[in-house]
């Protein structure tokens, strides 16, 4: 039996088999259709193990499987976390997504392979606009959770007017979508800070300005527009 590569996108099983069946087809129709329409020879036991959820379909073999099942790839796919895994629910191949962001296709392909994106501010905009990227999904897709953490630790514990910029530069906004936001929550952990540290306050621990910390990106989310 064939074994196939480890898959890049999350494979919706369930989804492929409710399309095949809406379709009327057996899995031996769906491997005549990749083999007929996309040249790639998969045996019927092996769609059976996709549906099943035993195996999943690579990157090239999703994309078959969604225009023999007259879906887009998108339709197959769990929720998108990565690069890779946006773009191919997008049906984008890399050459055109790197034209899109304005890169060298083996550049962004690297970033891609590594799971480390290093485009510059316009690039990353881009990148949020050829996907359709919220927010958050650009975030995790270009793993900069934890940097975005910290920049709102510094940015509530500090003089939060210096992280406006780095902060829509991480999220690919205009400034003025995270200003209120940075503006806020600055005030309401200094409020807890000095509620704790005032006199009578039990133990001066700090503990409401750590629990603050501790769920700083949730705050934000709660307070920013768009998100």
């Amino acid at each position: 039996m064939r074994v196939p590569s480890t898959p890049s996108p999350p494979f919706n099983a369930p989804a492929a088999r409710r399309l095949r069946e809406a379709l009327g087809m057996a899995p031996g129709h769906v491997a005549y259709g990749l083999q007929a329409q996309y040249g790639i020879h998969v045996a019927p036991d092996i769609v059976v193990a996709w549906e099943r959820g035993t195996l999943a379909p690579a990157s090239h073999e999703l994309t078959a499987l969604a225009g023999v099942l007259w879906c887009a790839p998108g339709d197959l796919l769990g929720a998108a976390r990565s690069l890779r895994e946006h773009r191919i629910a997008r049906a984008i191949d890399p050459e055109e997504l790197a034209r899109l962001v304005g890169m060298e296709a083996s550049a962004y392909r690297t970033m891609e392979d590594t799971d480390r994106w290093r485009g510059s501010e316009r690039q990353t905009a881009a990148l949020a606009e050829a996907l359709a990227l919220s927010p958050r999904e650009l975030l995790t897709a270009t793993g900069r959770n934890e940097e975005f953490a910290e920049l709102l630790r510094s940015a509530v514990t500090t003089r939060w007017q210096a992280y406006v910029r780095p902060v829509a530069r991480v999220l690919a906004v205009p400034r003025r979508q995270v200003e209120s936001a940075l503006r806020q929550m600055h005030a309401d952990y200094q409020a807890r800070m000095v509620t704790t540290s005032s006199w009578g306050a039990s133990g001066g621990s700090g503990e409401a300005g750590k629990e603050y910390l501790e769920r700083v990106v949730d705050h934000f989310w709660e307070l920013a527009p768009g998100r």
